[in-house]
């Protein structure tokens, strides 16, 4: 077996820098030593494996080279059992109150829960722990917006999920919008860079040079978006942004599904605020509007 000086290169160094996990370090140190010309039996004793792994790892370093010999290939598993709208309503259902009578969810309720609503036909409660296991971390906690597990709440849960799990339509793309304000900052003395074992420094120093607006659609399914800049947030600013991604962005489209947040802006009333009734009835046909659940719907 022969390694290349620039192999035998990037050996040595993984191993004096000691990053990389103990099986990893284990089959670059096999490698070199079996370079060296050291018997398979002599190379296991030295390191403390079996010969047959000893054997395994020099075969896949000749079969697919030193990445093929020092990682794993990637292991798929069996299918999961609940894709991603059946583990969204597993985490609502594990927040929500539990059933009369009872202190709180147990792992076989929610596993006769979700089969009760038809999420699956069969799920056992050791799926369900697993699952819940590094989503759920009770000890943690934060700020945030606690609205009411409503029907509401529900309906808009269940129309985004469905609409991010559909089949890829070029006919009828989903385009998510959103909309932010960003201060225009300047240097005042010039920062130093970044250089090795150092990050860039940046003096906490800034001057203002006013604000503006940046509006971003993005297409997740061909992996496309685009950003624009206005002075400040306004309804019109959001109706030209809509009429841009109509005629411009997607002008063979049948329908553009739109994923917005409930800005009070982000309604078809812009439409008719900035153009002529005509043109706002055009852009509200062709835009089929899509909100996420709210606080306290």
């Amino acid at each position: 077996m022969t390694l290349t000086a620039q192999a035998r290169a990037s050996l040595e160094g993984m191993l004096r820098k000691d990053t990389a996990s103990a099986r990893v370090l284990c089959r670059a140190r096999t490698l070199l030593l079996a370079a060296k010309g050291y018997p398979h039996k002599e190379i296991a004793q030295v390191l403390g494996v079996s010969e047959p792994t000893v054997i395994k790892t020099c075969r896949r370093f000749l079969e697919e080279g030193v990445a093929g010999a020092l990682y794993d290939r990637p292991r798929p598993g069996a299918q999961q059992k609940l894709d991603t709208k059946g583990k969204a309503t597993l985490i609502v259902l594990a927040c929500s109150e539990p059933p009369e009578g009872r202190a709180h969810w147990t792992m076989q309720l929610l596993a006769d829960k979700l089969v009760a609503l038809g999420v699956v036909e069969s799920i056992s409660d050791e799926t369900v722990r697993r699952t819940l296991r590094n989503r759920l971390k009770p000890w943690q906690k934060k700020h945030w917006c606690i609205g009411k597990l409503t029907a509401e709440f529900f309906w808009r849960m269940e129309d985004i999920l469905d609409l991010y799990g559909a089949p890829y339509a070029p006919q009828r793309p989903v385009v998510c919008f959103d909309e932010r304000p960003l201060q225009l900052l300047a240097e005042v003395y010039k920062p130093w860079p970044a250089a090795p074992g150092k990050p860039r420094r940046e003096d906490y120093k800034y001057q203002r040079r006013g604000t503006c607006h940046l509006l971003m659609c993005l297409e997740p399914g061909r992996g496309w978006r685009s950003v624009q800049v206005r002075e400040r947030r306004t309804s019109q600013a959001f109706a030209r942004q809509m009429k841009w991604l109509v005629d411009k962005g997607y002008p063979e489209a049948e329908v553009i599904r739109v994923v917005l947040d409930n800005l009070n802006t982000h309604t078809p009333a812009a439409f008719y605020k900035s153009f002529p009734p005509e043109e706002a009835r055009r852009l509200t046909r062709k835009l089929a509007s899509h909100y996420p659940p709210r606080h306290g719907s």
